[in-house]
């Protein structure tokens, strides 16, 4: 008779398991390099990753946008930021907007669906208006902070003004910010409902700018050599200046930001490990840019590729990235084809049974059966990213697929514009070392042209590299107080100065290519290029 009532108890056990959601934990690092882990050869410990890359799933092209707000925009609706407006700059504190609320936020779907909802860290998707805010997209809790910068030890400012909160409420929690986070992460999974599925967003600051660590890895590191090559790319002109000027390498210093991550990663591993729920969770790792190359400043490896943050060759785009899902995703296993954070939204809903709530289409695409069941995904479109940063009217663009890879470079003087093109064969050159466009005049000039339309889509009022304030602009003693509340905002987003639908048509026809007045509209070519609310 026990023995009948064990097996039965067995029987149960696996039968409740089978049916139950798995959670989803996503872990975003910032800035991090390439060859920056120790699975990948680097001098930086990072054992915790080595571990996810052991047991999981090593995404080998998995990319993201070159600056940090618009790949956080792509996660989280799974659409290109272009179409949303927030793809040439980051989300700076005097930035008015954020993403459209029409957009629906993954963090809304798993909501939806019963999930329980957690972002610990930075958010920098919007902080001016209270639709923006975390707790208004998805998230049942928001510990952290709304800006990017605000430092790793107190008071955690930007501009001066405190930016550390818990669900909008100022908080003054001492210690180091990246073991601060994972300390409230783990706390979270640990006092979450057990009946319950649930989804944590972990976005570290770590290792972005302002770097700073704790004193023991600090020393441990103390005597790391610098021995980067270059990054083949601009931002090689600064690196030569900074060294004429006697900067010193951020190398060592960021090495123990990185190694500080790694153990915060660690507690939240350890811990599903402790509750036993680390079969039935998904944890996804990735950078949401390359590392910093620009010598003096950041401290990042993204060797053999080349570039860097806010550069589209594959150094800023082309991140670490790694899944786990146990007795789903083998283990040990690798992904060489491509996946692009616009990919994180469509196939985690495939991954969990949620549905999708969103009414615009995705731009990514599903690619869990690559992920377990070792399928060839075929994609039908390019994929396409973009920044203007930090120079404002120095753009550059990338289009690319399995077979070709374009980078534009476009700069916008007073009088002029110049427009430079390379071409490359990726999956044989991924270091882009042989510029191929002389050699294919003809593909250059059909992938320019997709760019120079996928330009055309782009909110008239979206992100720029506008890096200083406007004149006169205050900033606020406290960020978490800055938001305009719900109550005094309308119920419904403004559009344009147009005073009907009809004159708002005429107004967006008439900019052509310059950018778009009606949201998530894409011109009629039957129409005449006329793009209809």
């Amino acid at each position: 008779m026990k023995k009948i009532i064990l097996l039965l108890c067995i029987l149960f056990s696996a039968t409740s398991w089978a049916t139950t959601p798995p959670n989803v934990v996503i872990l975003v690092a910032d800035d991090l390099g390439y060859a920056d882990t120790g699975y990948r050869g680097s001098p930086i410990e990072t054992p915790s990753l080595d571990r996810l890359a052991a047991e999981g799933m090593d995404l080998q092209r998995f990319y993201t946008a070159p600056i940090c707000s618009p790949t956080r925009a792509a996660l989280m609706t799974g659409r290109n930021p272009n179409r949303l407006g927030v793809a040439y700059s980051v989300l700076l504190p005097w930035s008015s907007g954020g993403v459209h609320t029409s957009e629906q936020f993954m963090s809304q779907s798993f909501q939806a669906a019963g999930y329980q909802t957690a972002i610990v860290g930075k958010w920098h998707l919007g902080h001016a208006q209270q639709v923006f805010h975390p707790n208004a997209r998805g998230f049942d809790h928001f510990y952290g902070h709304l800006h990017t910068e605000v430092g790793m030890y107190p008071p955690f400012s930007i501009l001066g003004g405190v930016d550390f909160q818990q669900n909008g409420v100022t908080i003054d929690d001492q210690g180091y910010e990246t073991f601060l986070l994972a300390d409230h992460a783990t706390n979270w999974i640990k006092n979450r409902d057990a009946s319950k599925p649930f989804f944590l967003y972990l976005p570290f600051l770590a290792p972005h700018e302002p770097l700073a660590a704790p004193d023991e890895l600090v020393e441990k590191y103390r005597d790391l050599e610098d021995k980067r090559g270059a990054a083949r790319s601009p931002s090689d002109n600064i690196s030569r200046l900074a060294r004429l000027t006697g900067t010193k390498s951020r190398r060592p210093l960021y090495a123990a930001v990185v190694d500080a991550m790694d153990q915060a990663v660690g507690r939240v591993l350890d811990t599903l490990d402790s509750e036993g729920i680390a079969d039935n969770t998904i944890v996804l790792f990735f950078s949401d840019n390359g590392a910093t190359r620009v010598y003096g400043r950041g401290g990042g490896d993204n060797y053999p590729l080349r570039g860097g943050k806010a550069e589209v060759y594959e150094g800023g785009i082309r991140v670490v990235s790694l899944v786990r899902w146990p007795d789903q995703i083998p283990a040990g296993s690798e992904l060489t084809d491509i996946m692009t954070v616009m990919d994180v939204f469509p196939t985690l809903m495939a991954a969990t049974g949620v549905k999708a709530n969103n009414t615009h289409r995705f731009d990514g695409i599903n690619m869990l059966p690559g992920l377990t069941e070792n399928k060839k995904i075929t994609r039908t479109e390019n994929i396409f990213f973009g920044s203007e940063i930090p120079r404002y009217g120095s753009f550059n663009f990338t289009v690319f697929n399995d077979e070709w890879k374009l980078v534009q470079w476009v700069e916008q003087d007073l009088l002029s514009t110049t427009v430079t093109h390379e071409l490359f064969q990726i999956q044989n050159d991924a270091g882009e070392h042989n510029n191929l466009a002389q050699a294919h005049p003809k593909v250059v000039q059909k992938l320019a042209k997709e760019i120079l339309h996928w330009r055309s889509l782009y909110p008239m009022n979206g992100t720029r590299a506008r890096i200083s304030s406007p004149p006169g602009w205050h900033p606020p003693k406290d960020w978490a107080s800055y938001p305009r509340p719900l109550e005094d905002l309308q119920t419904q987003p403004a559009t344009s100065m147009a005073p009907s639908k009809a004159t708002e048509v005429m107004l967006d026809f008439m900019m052509e290519e310059r950018g778009r007045l009606i949201y998530n509209c894409e011109p009629n070519k039957w129409l005449g290029g006329i793009c209809m609310p």
